[in-house]
């Protein structure tokens, strides 16, 4: 199993990165939501100067935001500073669509998306369209096509992993993608696999060069994580603090589905919609001035993945905490040892904050990864 800190990309995390990769883990993965978060390449940037091994992936880069030959020569400079270690995660985009009032990408559109950016980093010729006008283009300054190599590196392969929760991302999955990324829900993987693998066989697509096997690919997992220290419980203060917000996304992704433009998490539940609406109802008109009835997902998506509004904590329930990974460090190897027996091979970790971080990395690092350093041995 390779363990991975997620973070809400804040500008300085280079720090917690790196006491992330003294600590074992094999991979920092990184938020882009540009309306919310610091800048997620320049965030990569800083933690691939400060680190030596730990691998650095985008989680997930949203087509839209950047058009496929910015996110390619992104991807290219940070692999300059990180040689081999760089992997682009993309998606069809929650809240970086979503912030901006509008809804995911097209499949279509992703699907061109990901194809052009997995050409460009393999240093070949693009079709690119902008209106009516179609251009070739490539990443001229690169060794393979110029012999320079000050400025790119795709000498040292690149994985393009596409997110997916539905059958029709997996679809595409299995027919372009370097690996898969997908959210901690029980289910997804089960009944995710076999259509990819089957979509895979169908394109001739094989997942061995990123640390799949033949047509099962690499699977990233995003989840939570708190170790459970003496006389804490799942509901304890720090835990719905740490946990908490990294569990509402689904409620929003909820709301959106009912109430917004629309998420493509494929996650609906009318009374939960219903609930989390009057109760971002009730939040924006308190506010000073109060959120006009146009800007409801602004306030929806407050907080996401960083923090709880005021009054959020009441759609946080022990369930749910307890689907993540937050226990003992025990009851933590338990579920990985569930997660590696159905495929998973990498738990993306979220963390909230720098103190999030910290705590969630000397926990993880001495309960859950040294422990099983030790028992593999």
């Amino acid at each position: 199993m390779d363990y991975g800190i997620a973070i809400p990309s804040y500008i300085n995390a280079w720090k917690d990165v790196q006491a992330a990769e003294k600590m074992g883990f094999t991979h920092a993965w990184f938020y882009d939501s540009q309306l919310i978060y610091s800048d997620v390449w320049a965030t990569m940037a800083l933690a691939a100067e400060n680190t030596e091994k730990i691998k650095l992936g985008t989680l997930v880069a949203i087509p839209s935001n950047r058009i496929a030959p910015v996110t390619a020569a992104a991807a290219a400079t940070i692999n300059k500073l990180a040689p081999g270690r760089v992997i682009v995660g993309i998606g069809t985009g929650y809240t970086g669509r979503n912030t901006m009032g509008l809804p995911a990408l097209k499949m279509k559109e992703f699907t061109t998306y990901a194809s052009q950016l997995k050409d460009l980093l393999a240093g070949k010729d693009v079709l690119f369209k902008e209106g009516d006008r179609e251009r070739w283009i490539r990443l001229i300054h690169s060794k393979k096509n110029s012999g320079r190599d000050d400025f790119f590196n795709i000498e040292d392969p690149i994985p393009v992993m596409v997110a997916a929760n539905g059958p029709r991302g997996q679809k595409i999955v299995g027919e372009i993608s370097d690996g898969w990324i997908t959210t901690g829900r029980s289910l997804n993987v089960p009944e995710g696999l076999p259509n990819i693998m089957k979509s895979a066989r169908r394109a001739g697509n094989s997942f061995d060069q990123y640390g799949g096997t033949d047509t099962k690919p690499y699977v990233t997992v995003l989840t939570s994580s708190c170790v459970l220290r003496e006389g804490e419980s799942i509901s304890s203060q720090r835990v719905i603090k740490n946990v908490g917000p990294t569990l509402l996304p689904g409620v929003h992704a909820m709301w959106e589905s009912t109430f917004g433009p629309g998420s493509n998490l494929g996650m609906s539940n009318s009374a939960v919609a219903e609930d989390y609406n009057n109760y971002i109802m009730e939040y924006g008109d308190k506010k000073t001035p109060s959120t006009l009835a146009d800007r409801r997902y602004l306030d929806v998506h407050e907080g996401h993945y960083v923090y709880l509004k005021e009054g959020e904590e009441k759609f946080v329930s022990d369930d749910l905490i307890a689907r993540t990974l937050t226990g003992t460090g025990k009851e933590i190897n338990d579920k990985l040892d569930h997660l590696e027996s159905i495929g998973v091979n990498n738990v993306a970790l979220s963390v909230v904050d720098s103190k999030s971080a910290h705590e969630l990395i000397k926990d993880f690092g001495e309960k859950v990864i040294l422990e099983r350093g030790t028992a593999s041995t």
